[in-house]
């Protein structure tokens, strides 16, 4: 899981629960707060008298709120969510809310869909002492309204065919965050147990389409503790240098807009080509510069891992882009090389093509000319002695594993395989590096 929204009557305790596990795995959990209430405290807003301008408020953070949500995502972190637009449509249908129920429409696509709806339950009746008891009467919610929004909210959910998790919030709190935490697979580990083993920095390199991207997928999915233990990847956060050059493809796009002449790249077959060989180093001087803000924040590679990510050619290959990948970067890497043919990182590129979304980054494909100019040939072979080994750039040795990953598989029983034999064996050459 790595996107998880809780729900639950007023005063269920989804606040509280969140702060807990904020507390307890800072390194591991992004807590979001509830949207509604973020606004319409931010805003002076009146939950139930100003429902018009609420949801006007709410159009506009929703886009900031996505951004939140992708951004925690691509951390590696578990993203947990307080509340979301179907409770505040199912009140809004409990109100008669008119404003909303005519929004819903155009807002409720506006954010990501969850992995799964955590739902904690409580008694109406518990809802209302409890909501007493916490002295906050501008959120209370009378008993009448609350059986109203749960019967919408029933019917959305089933409408949406979403994947609801029950808990049992009304017992005591250690049994109720107990079950909670094995839910969302956060059992409680120090750093040194779980964290000893894992790599710095892992250079996750090979053809386009040839499964880098599934790779950190599968391990974004992964629970925290075996992805540590069996592949020894941290928490992590990722770099991928196609998001420096799509950037570059979008400036081009403004530039001649307004007229003016492209500055690295040429629209080709509904993608883009690069004009400018220049833009190749000038990407590895966007990941030295990132990870050196990264690094310079308190302790933050002290543990989790960097993963980056990057394809090179023969005429602007690994060894170009080894030169000048910063010494604090390459004194910490380990390389795994995804190898597939040339062939095969053609197809898949074609069939991983996002027709509906190729306005955007999603498409993350690259025209046959692209691909035969500058991947065609591949100077990985050349850089490396053997399936595994050591590479040495500005005098830093650094350990490699070539991963064959063909033929493609989405299986997780095989991907788990293959992956798993690939890092146990990279993360012995790492280690041995390091104790030199």
């Amino acid at each position: 899981m790595r996107y998880v929204v809780l729900e639950g009557l007023p005063a269920a305790g989804k606040s509280e629960t969140l702060e807990l596990l904020s507390l307890f795995f800072p390194e591991r959990v992004t807590v979001l707060d509830e949207l509604v209430k973020e606004v319409s405290m931010r805003e002076k807003i009146d939950l139930f008298s100003d429902r018009e301008r609420l949801t006007q408020a709410l159009l506009a953070e929703a886009p900031k709120r996505r951004a939140a949500v992708e951004e925690a995502i691509g951390k590696g972190k578990l993203c947990l969510e307080e509340s979301h637009f179907g409770v505040h449509l199912a009140y809004a249908q409990a109100l008669e809310d008119r404003t909303f129920i005519d929004a819903y429409p155009a807002i409720g696509n506006l954010l990501p869909i969850p992995d799964v709806y955590l739902r904690l339950e409580i008694p109406i009746a518990v809802s209302l002492r409890r909501q007493q008891a916490r002295r906050t009467p501008q959120f209370e919610v009378d008993g009448s309204t609350l059986e109203r929004m749960l019967s919408h909210l029933h019917s959305w959910h089933t409408a949406n065919k979403t994947t609801v998790i029950a808990v049992d919030a009304d017992r005591r709190p250690s049994t109720f965050l107990d079950e909670v935490e094995t839910i969302l697979e956060l059992p409680y580990a120090s750093d040194q147990t779980v964290l000893e083993e894992t790599f710095d920095v892992l250079l996750l390199l090979g053809r386009p389409a040839s499964g880098k991207s599934e790779f950190i997928d599968f391990m974004q999915r992964c629970p925290h503790i075996q992805r540590s233990k069996q592949y020894h990847i941290a928490p992590f956060c990722v770099v991928d240098d196609f998001r420096f050059l799509w950037e570059k493809f979008e400036e081009d796009d403004l530039w001649e807009n307004l007229g003016r002449s492209r500055l690295y790249s040429r629209p080709e077959a509904g993608n883009y080509a690069i004009t400018d060989e220049g833009v190749w180093l000038f990407l590895i001087g966007k990941i030295n510069a990132y990870v050196e803000r990264l690094l310079a924040e308190a302790n933050n590679l002290s543990h989790p891992s960097l993963i980056i990510e990057f394809s090179r050619g023969e005429r602007h290959g690994y060894a170009e882009a080894f030169q000048y990948l910063s010494p604090r970067v390459l004194s910490r890497a380990a390389i795994l090389y995804v190898s597939v043919s040339f062939e095969e990182s053609w197809r898949r590129n074609l069939a991983r093509y996002d027709v509906a979304g190729k306005d955007g980054i999603l498409t993350h494909s690259v025209p046959r000319e692209e691909m035969e100019s500058t991947y065609g040939t591949d100077d990985w072979e050349t850089l490396s002695s053997g399936p595994e080994g050591f590479v040495t750039a500005n005098g830093v040795r650094i350990p490699y594993v070539t991963m064959h990953n063909e033929p493609e598989s989405t299986d997780p029983v095989v991907l788990d395989a293959r992956y798993a034999k690939a890092l146990d064996r990279l993360y012995t050459l790492w280690r041995k590096r390091r104790a030199h």
